[in-house]
């Protein structure tokens, strides 16, 4: 930050986010030890949105290579009013409260409806993730907990409908970083080691994924980026993601290809209860016959 006229100013940055770690990330690196402060905004973000772009604007890893910079907040927001409430938190606390941090925020380039933040939903934005709905289902044999986040967060919404005719109900929560999660979930692990006498402390995943229901996470970047919270959840945690190099073409098919759209996510649901033994194995089998799925498709990383 700097100031003008004895006015703080915060630089935005904005560039694709495929691009920002990769080609500027000595930058970034020199950025963070030199205790700058600012927004990094990673346009057009995420494997799937820029159809027709070419394999090189396609982002899927730079999450990832954010969370390993110490004093970078990174946030994949779904929705205006994450983002909002990222953008006030973030100004606030390199500016108010003068943190040597600096944001790392991907937006989308998508048109869809912006739903309102549910009450009381903005502290938990801030932490990494909210409950954004349930979908209940009249004397559902099931529940799941489905996690979106950024490009994807819509089609979890899907899923939970496609679940509903399966009978089966679900939590849907979003997402809006997975290494602030990450990093409060080890902090949390952390203090507990340290203080083994005292009562101990529960981070904000555990304590939104409290018990043992399957969860299933998806994201339009690597499975290794949702993975980072899988040590630090009860029930199977399953991750879905954009591995692999993808091709060009529309976002739905590109969405099938990473196996990260609605009845990808579905069937990842099914088979999690399945192996809890919630639901027959035969449903999960009936899933991929009506959504149409190959099931002898190779791996979107070996393609």
């Amino acid at each position: 930050s700097y100031s003008v006229h004895g006015t703080t100013m915060l630089p935005f940055y904005i560039y694709y986010s495929m691009f920002g770690f990769q080609r500027v990330g000595d930058l970034i690196w020199a950025a963070a030890d030199q205790r700058a402060r600012g927004f990094l905004i990673g346009a057009t973000a995420g494997r799937t949105t820029l159809g027709g772009e070419g394999l090189q604007h396609q982002d899927g890893s730079s999450h990832v290579v954010a969370a390993t910079v110490p004093n970078c907040r990174a946030y994949d927001p779904a929705f205006a009013g994450e983002l909002a409430v990222v953008l006030d938190h973030g100004a606030r606390a390199m500016v108010e409260r003068g943190e040597d941090v600096f944001y790392y925020v991907t937006v989308m380039n998508e048109n869809y409806e912006q739903p309102s933040l549910p009450a009381g939903a903005a502290p938990d934005v801030v932490k990494g993730m909210y409950r954004f709905a349930v979908r209940d289902v009249a004397g559902a044999g099931a529940t799941v907990a489905l996690l979106g986040a950024g490009a994807i967060m819509r089609e979890t919404i899907a899923a939970a409908e496609l679940l509903a005719a399966w009978n089966v109900r679900s939590e849907i929560y979003s997402v809006t970083s997975y290494s602030e999660l990450a990093r409060d979930a080890s902090e949390t692990e952390r203090w507990n080691r340290l203080h083994p006498t005292a009562p101990p402390r529960c981070s904000h995943v555990a304590t939104l994924l409290a018990g043992t229901l399957p969860v299933i996470a998806a994201s339009d970047y690597v499975r290794a980026h949702a993975q980072t919270i899988a040590p630090f959840v009860a029930g199977r945690f399953v991750a879905l993601g954009t591995d692999g190099f993808g091709r060009s073409d529309t976002r739905a098919v590109l969405r099938r290809f990473f196996e990260v759209d609605r009845q990808h996510i579905a069937v990842a649901a099914l088979q999690a209860l399945a192996l809890d033994g919630a639901v027959p194995a035969r449903i999960v089998a009936e899933a991929l016959d009506a959504y149409g799925i190959d099931v002898d498709a190779m791996p979107s990383w070996s393609r």
